[in-house]
């Protein structure tokens, strides 16, 4: 496709965005209008950057395509070495994890820091039990 047809598409899109922009501008107010003048804008810049002329080539090329594939194919490979890479990290590392998680524990006791003894009519919440201590010592039950 030439530059002067994709030109030309692109103006006519972007001219046809910019007239629903002015009717959503009268319904809707300023904000709505701005984003949609905004939108209507890119078909313009992307054909004057060069952008639309390489999504066209892009569609009818074959070549380009087996690129793309390529590309993506590049992208499945990476991500899944990644998950190799962690799955075997993860395996050598996991029994020092959980030597070392039994030591840090063998002193410490089962509640968390702050919790308030004996839980209330809250049914074991802690938070629940403290809320419900102060609107008893408000005198609200």
């Amino acid at each position: 496709m030439s530059d002067a047809a994709i030109f030309a598409i692109s103006l006519g899109v972007t001219v046809l965005g910019l007239v629903i922009s002015w009717g959503v501008y009268r319904r809707r107010g300023a904000g709505t209008a701005v984003r949609g003048a905004a939108l209507s804008l890119v078909p313009l810049a992307a054909a004057l950057t060069g952008v639309t002329e390489f999504f066209v080539d892009l569609a009818f090329s074959p070549v380009k395509w087996v690129g793309v594939a390529l590309a993506g194919l590049a992208v499945v490979l990476y991500m899944a070495s990644g998950a190799m890479m962690s799955r075997r990290a993860g395996g050598g590392g996991g029994n020092r994890a959980a030597e070392d998680g039994g030591r840090k524990s063998a002193g410490r006791s089962g509640k968390p820091k702050g919790a308030v003894e004996g839980p209330a009519r809250g049914g074991g919440d802690p938070e629940m039990a403290e809320i419900e201590k102060i609107l008893r010592d408000r005198g609200i039950s």
